[in-house]
């Protein structure tokens, strides 16, 4: 059997043998798939491409050349099957058809045969074998080919395929809806061995393993591999990618917050025997998902969804509940997390009523099961926006993130509990990488119609979403707002404000509780960091009062999270009716910036030099300092790792010199990581565009 990509012998007829060519560079940068290298041929469905034979007797047309092809899984399984179309065989006809499996000879006579093969639109992806006459093997990938027509993953705009299929970089947004952390991502889906593992991925899959050759079939079909990809990416059920950890436990494996990029996750677990990589979080299961589904050719962009709701009931409601210090008192599983990202793949639904075809959501973070399967999606947003909750698949799990009620009671020391008065709001500011630019791009409109409006209410009207239908508008006596300091950086002590205001015409005497605690970025409380009871705050008719809370670092700095992350929370009763009144916050505490400065003119297979700066902003020492930095084409798909060897003081600058080569021209993004004793996985990077 000839290498793919080599030359290799083979015997059309009992008097015919040639050499055959199968012009890799030629049909990956056709296929536009050079990246992955041009070692094997990997190919799009729905676009022809080459091989070359070269005769060693001269061709002239007469004679005609049989081409089976077969295409199931290069490991232990039934054969190909014509049952489940993964078997084709077909001879020369005198030009491709696209629409199906064919062949055609494009050269004239002579001693080289220029075969044009081409497979239908709708063709199962993967590793595929196709035999040349009598004993000619080739072996090859195929891919989803959005640039098709007639793909169900056909995108008609050059800008956002460049985006969304071929970047391999990206950026994923992360902090509170009030403070937006852009973090850089290395997706790298064209590095060495990522589309094998990608492949092997699908190859491991408990639908796969049951039952070969069905599976196979489904691969045509990109809600399929979506819903493989979203259960796969986890390890719930599975020989998963990721093992997710939302406690700050973190043995036998690293914090998500130490991931860079995709690549290392992948190669990781495709090397260990599939075993689970420890320890994934939601935007680590995101961009993961985004890689795989951008490396099979389906077009992927990461999203976050902030106050995201996980209603675990399907009552479209998360109930909270406090003590009477304003504390939260976890006693559903029903949460709020901070932020919370999926990801989106764009295709065609014909399963569904026309109108839902183009971007669906898909989420491979563990939350709840579908079909027995802990997996979400994919489901079309427009079927979230229109509250149509019989859609497959997950809609209503989807549609209470973005749109859920939030319920929120008091439980006093007797055990009774009583409803209080609080604003909270879920599904806001969903964010995503803007096409071509770092900017964001809010996409909230394409899950939810603006709030008070007539589309809104009749979508709720179809997801039977009767809470937020019987809501009303009440201008309640007592106000309570959470205000914070212009800046809040880490290492810094600062003032945040309870702000009380008191529309009623007659005088209040009120407690006010105001209190704050470390929180993870998935509502999971932690330790206090920083508390005030004022049992008697009196407010004439029309006033309004700023009570002040100081946070000290040497307060919060031991019992703050990874995520940097606090929440304020501040409770007002009122004496005189008995009612209680919350406000919450979550607050980011913003990190330090790191510095890149590029050293000479970036150019293809020219060593460069990256300069790393990053200043302590903290009143404590930094030991144990540490870069690592990574980037497609540009780190030769490792990670590169710098440790300081001395202490970093308070105010002094932790500074690094990293060397890379550049493989190939365009922009690239530099990322970066630093990380020490104190100071914890601050994320920083630098476009570079690289000249040939």
């Amino acid at each position: 059997m000839g290498e793919p990509g080599a030359i290799g012998r083979v015997k059309l007829a009992e008097d015919i043998e040639s050499l055959w060519d199968l012009e890799c560079e030629f049909n990956n940068t056709d296929h536009r798939t050079e990246l992955n290298g041009v070692e094997q041929l990997i190919v799009r469905r729905g676009q022809p491409f080459t091989i070359n034979l070269h005769l060693l007797v001269c061709f002239n047309g007469s004679y005609s050349i049989p081409v089976p092809f077969s295409p199931p899984c290069l490991l232990p399984g039934p054969q190909p099957s014509d049952q489940y179309g993964t078997r084709a065989s077909f001879g020369l006809t005198d030009q491709i058809d696209t629409s199906r499996w064919s062949a055609a000879v494009t050269s004239p006579p002579g001693y080289m045969v220029s075969l044009s093969i081409c497979s239908p639109p709708d063709a199962p992806i993967g590793r595929w074998r196709l035999t040349l006459g009598q004993g000619g093997l080739v072996e090859f990938v195929l891919l989803y080919n959005p640039w098709c027509t007639g793909d169900v993953v056909y995108m008609d705009s050059e800008e956002k395929l460049a985006e969304y299929v071929l970047a391999q970089d990206g950026i994923i947004y992360r902090g509170s809806w009030k403070y937006l952390i852009p973090t850089p991502w290395n997706f790298g889906q064209f590095e060495d061995g990522i589309l094998e593992a990608c492949l092997r991925i699908l190859e491991m899959n408990p639908k796969c393993l049951r039952n070969p050759g069905k599976d196979a079939s489904g691969r045509k079909n990109p809600i399929y591999v979506s819903r493989v990809l979203s259960a796969m990416v986890n390890c719930n059920d599975d020989k998963g990618v990721l093992l997710g950890r939302w406690t700050d436990d973190y043995d036998g494996g690293v914090s998500p917050l130490s991931w860079k990029g995709s690549v290392e996750i992948l190669r990781n677990w495709d090397t260990n025997a599939c075993q689970p990589v420890r320890f994934g979080q939601c935007w680590v299961f995101a961009a993961v998902a985004c890689s795989v589904s951008r490396a099979l050719g389906i077009p992927c962009r990461v999203v976050t969804n902030y106050n995201s709701a996980h209603d675990t009931n399907s009552n479209l409601v998360i109930e909270r509940y406090v003590d009477e210090n304003g504390q939260l008192v976890q006693k559903s599983r029903d949460m709020i997390w901070n932020y919370h990202c999926w990801v989106e793949n764009w295709m065609t639904r014909p399963d569904l009523k026309p109108g839902y075809d183009g971007w669906q959501a898909m989420d491979p973070t563990p939350q709840e099961k579908s079909e027995g399967v802990y997996c979400c999606g994919p489901i079309p947003l427009k079927a979230i926006k229109e509250g149509e909750l019989t859609y497959k698949y997950d809609a209503p799990f989807v549609f209470a993130e973005v749109n859920a009620d939030v319920h929120t009671f008091m439980k006093r020391k007797d055990g009774s509990t009583e409803k209080i008065i609080s604003s909270v709001q879920v599904g806001l500011k969903i964010s995503t990488k803007s096409v071509g630019s770092d900017r964001r791009e809010d996409i909230t409109h394409l899950y939810k119609y603006p709030e008070g409006s007539d589309e809104e209410r009749e979508a709720f009207t179809k997801a039977n979403h009767q809470n937020k239908l019987l809501q009303q508008q009440t201008n309640a006596g007592l106000l309570i707002a959470i205000k914070v300091s212009a800046e809040m950086k880490k290492g810094c002590d600062f003032d945040v404000f309870a702000v009380v205001t008191n529309n009623t015409p007659n005088g209040k005497k009120c407690r006010l509780v105001f209190g704050s605690r470390a929180v993870s970025y998935n509502g999971i409380l932690g330790e206090n960091c920083g508390f005030k009871d004022l049992l008697n705050v009196e407010l004439a008719p029309g006033e309004e009062k700023r009570v002040p809370l100081r946070m000290n670092y040497s307060k919060y700095a031991e019992n703050l999270t990874e995520d940097n992350l606090i929440r304020l929370g501040a409770l007002l009763l009122d004496y005189g009716t008995q009612e209680a009144y919350l406000a919450v916050r979550n607050v980011v505490l913003e990190n330090p910036e790191i510095k890149v400065r590029i050293l000479g003119e970036p150019k293809e297979n020219r060593k460069l030099v990256a300069e790393i700066t990053l200043q302590n902003p903290l009143p404590v020492p930094l030991q144990n300092c540490c870069f690592t930095v990574e980037g497609s084409n540009l780190t030769g798909g490792q990670i590169i790792t710098e440790k300081l060897n001395s202490t970093v003081e308070p105010g002094q600058d932790a500074k690094v010199k990293i060397y890379f080569t550049p493989t190939h021209s365009g922009q690239r993004k530099l990322v970066v990581d630093f990380d020490s004793n104190k100071l914890c996985h601050v994320k920083g990077y630098r476009n570079v565009i690289i000249g040939k």
